[in-house]
């Protein structure tokens, strides 16, 4: 296959770079930039790799199985008792972590439009939700899908753009891609590899990936398709620590991610504020169209249900979850404590999910040929661990600090 035909076969992996690059990012990625420098790039890294290793696992087994992870989870354990636990644990992590996400996602959108526009947040919250639930409502996969890419390239272009317009030190860049913890800089670590590996695309990939391919012959353009949109984001989370680590002198402490913008107007004159407020909507638009998506499908896959855009109980599942973003939107509700409260449920719920899903792919019964290598064990193990250790220092940071 040429490469003009696998840019083609592009489709799910923008969902999943669309979903990890909400304001949850853009705000954690800015935070670092500002305060650290360039100092903390190499957490960006780890978190792609991180990424690649998963998301690769979760595309296979949706791919070559023709199951959701949340049936593939479910199958797992014989015992009435552990497929109890497994469905608990599943519906209450994944649905209350998207639903708590999904108010940051809105609230995060509306403040691009409110830059540009000058109306309320408030009012803009509940526009974007509507508009979310439209495409969603149509159960079109690919119009759905063509939506995510074309606002993972408008992202693109809005970040990376201010990023090369900063002119950053580019050897301060490379030292930067050197492993370094400087004091103070765990929690925000952890915050950054927790808004990009994040437990609920695993279900979100194993399931899309079947509306797009066939089976496991069309393998190749799933890797590609995931290698590519996954270091694509990899790319514009990094720009915005990059524009943030130009802009700011080291240590400064940001809590208004739109001040940025501000700072931007002299380097890209009038075309400053609209540029970063067109990436922060369009982060806040597709995360707030993945969550959704993503908790309905792992929570109609773990409970046995139909897993078509179209049925009944998994439109309710989404507009559950949507609606609890629209409602806080509009009533003007600080995210802050319940995006917290969903990196907390991240943290705890990816490395059990890592486990979960490693133990599937050594399934010879559900994967036959294509179970996991040696390597790709070991990389899953590595990074199973590094987000163990991870999580319970986020849980430290929150409940301790």
């Amino acid at each position: 296959m040429g490469i003009i035909d696998r840019l083609k076969a592009i489709g799910p992996g923008a969902l999943i770079a669309a979903a990890f690059i909400g304001p949850g990012t853009v705000t954690t990625a800015s935070v670092i930039g500002a305060e650290y420098a360039y100092v903390l790039l190499w957490t960006i890294v780890f978190s792609i790799i991180a990424t690649l290793v998963l998301q690769e696992m979760s595309a296979r087994l949706g791919l070559v199985t023709r199951e959701g992870l949340g049936e593939a989870l479910r199958g797992i354990f014989d015992n009435p008792a552990a497929q109890t636990a497994t469905v608990v644990l599943v519906v209450s992590a994944i649905g209350i972590g998207t639903a708590a996400f999904q108010t940051g996602n809105i609230v995060g959108g509306a403040a691009g439009l409110s830059t540009i526009t000058g109306v309320s947040e408030n009012v803009w919250g509940p526009v974007i939700g509507l508009i979310a639930a439209g495409l969603l409502w149509t159960g079109n996969y690919k119009l759905i899908e063509r939506v995510f890419i074309a606002l993972v390239v408008v992202m693109g272009l809005a970040f990376l753009v201010n990023a090369v317009a900063v002119r950053p030190d580019l050897g301060a860049v490379g030292a930067g891609l050197v492993p370094t913890v400087p004091e103070g800089s765990a929690y925000l670590i952890a915050g950054l590899v927790g808004t990009t590996v994040v437990g609920y695309n695993l279900f979100l990939h194993a399931s899309t990936v079947q509306e797009k391919w066939d089976g496991p012959a069309e393998l190749t353009e799933c890797r590609t398709d995931t290698y590519a949109l996954v270091i694509v984001g990899g790319f514009i989370t990094a720009s915005i620590v990059i524009t943030a680590a130009a802009v700011f002198p080291a240590g400064t402490e940001i809590t208004d991610v739109g001040a940025m913008a501000d700072q931007l107007e002299p380097l890209l004159g009038g075309y400053a504020l609209t540029f970063f407020a067109i990436g922060l909507f369009a982060a806040g638009f597709t995360s707030a169209m993945s969550a959704p998506l993503a908790g309905a499908y792992a929570t109609a896959g773990v409970l046995g249900w139909e897993r078509d855009l179209t049925s009944t109980r998994f439109r309710a599942i989404w507009m559950t979850i949507l609606g609890v973003g629209v409602v806080f939107s509009a009533l003007g509700y600080n995210p802050v404590q319940v995006i917290v409260f969903a990196q907390v449920a991240n943290g705890i719920l990816l490395p059990i999910l890592a486990v979960f899903l490693i133990y599937a792919m050594n399934s010879n019964d559900l994967l036959g040929e294509y179970t996991n290598s040696a390597a790709r064990n070991v990389a899953g193990a590595i990074v199973t661990l590094i987000v163990v250790f991870l999580g319970f220092q986020t849980l430290y940071d929150v409940l301790v600090l």
